[in-house]
């Protein structure tokens, strides 16, 4: 019998290796291009056809904000300018002369309920208004921007905190960077139309809640992340009461 040489007794067996190294490869490259589609799918989903939804839905929450406008429960209450107390830090009612100011007081509406729009001349994209809902749960925030409950509304003494996104659902923050001390930001409720004027913009932790917290006067809060495509920090604008319904009173102008 003819011995067969060791060289060719080892090329089927090399031959099959080489085919399975083959089909692993191209299993993982597969894969990977799979991997990637997707994750371009879900980024082009975040940033454009979230942005797409929100901007086409804002004409159906400006008709509905319009409309609650009309139903809104506004009273008037007596109001005492507020002042911080020096020695306890608190906010206490002031003693200035003369009976109480009266405040035009807006109760507050329903979680999810297109109630305000916010104007900035200074961002493009927010020259004609962009609607802001109540409340910062995931299902507001898709409409781009919403009212944190449990802080007073725009117009209203203390400190009102409006959040929305800057990169997704409308990105009606995006272009926040841009703000600077002296710009104005205008907020329409019910009530009318509040004039606040920007007095400082800076950054803080996601957990700096401290920014929420309670001001003498009528203050803006607006928050966004940053930086832009990030949840890494928050970016904050602080604006006060300028103009507007309750100007005079809240000021103690009247």
């Amino acid at each position: 019998m003819q011995n067969v040489p060791a060289a060719d007794a080892a090329t089927p067996r090399a031959s099959t290796e080489m085919g399975l190294l083959t089909r692993i490869v191209r299993a993982v490259g597969w894969t990977l291009i799979w991997l990637g589609l997707l994750t371009l799918g879900f980024v082009a989903h975040q940033l454009w056809v979230t942005t797409w939804l929100s901007e086409r839905n804002q004409s159906e929450l400006s008709q509905e904000r319009v409309e609650y406008y009309a139903t809104a429960d506004i009273s008037e209450v007596e109001y005492t300018p507020t002042v911080v107390d020096p020695e306890t830090g608190q906010i206490v009612p002031g003693t200035g002369s003369g009976d109480p100011a009266v405040l035009l007081s807006e109760a507050p509406p329903p979680l999810g309920q297109p109630f305000a729009l916010i104007r900035i001349p200074k961002i493009e994209r927010l020259r004609e208004g962009w609607t802001v809902v109540e409340g910062v749960r995931l299902a507001d925030l898709r409409t781009g921007a919403g009212h944190m409950p449990n802080t007073p509304l725009p117009g209203q003494p203390g400190n009102s905190v409006i959040s929305g996104h800057r990169t997704t659902y409308g990105a009606p923050f995006h272009e926040f960077d841009l703000l600077e001390p002296g710009d104005t930001i205008e907020v329409e409720t019910a009530l009318g139309t509040h004039v606040y004027v920007v007095r400082e913009s800076f950054i803080v932790k996601p957990t700096d809640i401290w920014v929420t917290n309670p001001k003498p006067g009528a203050w803006l809060t607006l928050t966004t992340c940053n930086p832009k495509f990030s949840a890494r920090e928050r970016l904050v604008i602080s604006a006060e009461l300028v103009d507007g319904p309750n100007a005079a009173a809240i000021l103690g102008l009247r």
